[in-house]
């Protein structure tokens, strides 16, 4: 486990963030004054048989005051299916953590509640998906 790298506002730019709409779910939360934690826990899912890490998942924020962890899904909405693995996977290990899946149109109604600007969407891929 590495130490969180954010909680308030005034880390916020320290911060590096993968996607922009992390960033704005975290201006979200400073803004109503929720207090949150960037990936600050990677969970082990799976393990290869010499007992080195196989899978893990690393959600985007921890909200302590609710404990529970939050992962926001807008960017390639083909890997949602993934990540709906790993969340049944860390519930089946571990039943006492809450994670919510924050999917792409909870996000962008979220967004437009708050008249906020949406990120932009990843352009659609002519491939199947994964």
């Amino acid at each position: 486990m590495r130490p969180a790298r954010a909680s308030r506002a005034a880390d916020i730019d320290e911060v590096q963030f993968a996607h922009d709409s992390e960033r704005q779910f975290a201006e979200l939360l400073d803004f109503y004054g929720v207090r949150w934690e960037y990936e600050p826990v990677e969970f082990v899912l799976d393990w290869h048989c010499d007992g080195t890490l196989k899978a893990a998942f690393r959600p985007d924020f921890y909200l302590p005051e609710h404990k529970c962890f939050v992962e926001l899904t807008t960017l390639n909405q083909k890997l949602v299916t993934r990540k709906n693995a790993k969340v049944r996977r860390l519930r089946e290990l571990h039943p006492e953590v809450e994670v919510k899946l924050l999917y792409q149109r909870d996000y962008v109604a979220l967004v437009a509640k708050h008249g906020l600007s949406s990120p932009p969407r990843p352009p659609r891929s002519s491939s199947p998906a994964a």
